[in-house]
């Protein structure tokens, strides 16, 4: 991905999902992933959550194919893998989660391969432009299409544009390209936010 904000550039074909940390080992740990072309200002959303953000790359990489059935479930692997790494290690630990397009299909598979305890210590989750219409269907090689694992439905925002193809039943693909110009994700962040507070003072 680079250490750069992408935000304003066209989407490439391949790339690694990434994850966010915020603060110390008690603070929140903002986890996203993003698809094989962009993500939506994940860095942006963290800094508006408030905080600042920690860079860290996943192992692995979404492989470069058009197989979004295989190498979403190689990135929720790994997602999954660091995010209950993250528990273990920083049992304290408020955990946010966001994935986009192919990302937002990674964070599905890996809240159902997750202990349902890990759950516990997600406080909210973003998706934005979730594979859910005919035309991922079809991408993702007729293969069912993942959904969030119900133990996260009270902390999650799900966020669509319209005419998204990915999403909807639309067919304006710029509008799956539109969700920092659209307002979204800082409607995302603002959730976010609100969820850790919550989360702040519960502990």
């Amino acid at each position: 991905m680079g250490d750069g904000e992408r935000s304003r550039h066209q989407p490439r074909r391949s790339g690694r999902p990434m994850l966010r940390r915020r603060g110390g080992i008690r603070s929140g740990h903002p986890s996203g992933a993003r698809s094989r072309g962009r993500r939506p200002g994940i860095r942006r959303l963290t800094q508006l959550a408030g905080g600042w953000a920690f860079r860290r790359g996943l192992r692995g990489e979404l492989p470069a194919s058009d197989d979004y059935h295989a190498s979403a479930s190689i990135g929720s692997d790994d997602a999954a893998a660091h995010i209950q790494n993250t528990v273990g290690s920083c049992p304290n630990s408020k955990i946010v989660l966001g994935g986009y397009s192919q990302g937002a299909g990674v964070i599905d598979l890996a809240s159902a391969a997750m202990p349902p305890s890990v759950a516990d210590h997600v406080v909210a989750v973003a998706l934005f432009g979730e594979p859910s219409s005919g035309f991922s269907s079809m991408l993702w090689g007729g293969q069912p299409l993942p959904t969030l694992n119900p133990l996260y439905s009270s902390k999650v925002i799900n966020l669509c544009a319209a005419d998204d193809p990915i999403c909807t039943g639309g067919g304006n693909i710029m509008a799956h390209v539109s969700y920092i110009q659209s307002g979204m994700t800082t409607q995302a962040a603002t959730f976010a936010a609100d969820k850790l507070g919550q989360g702040s003072e519960r502990a």
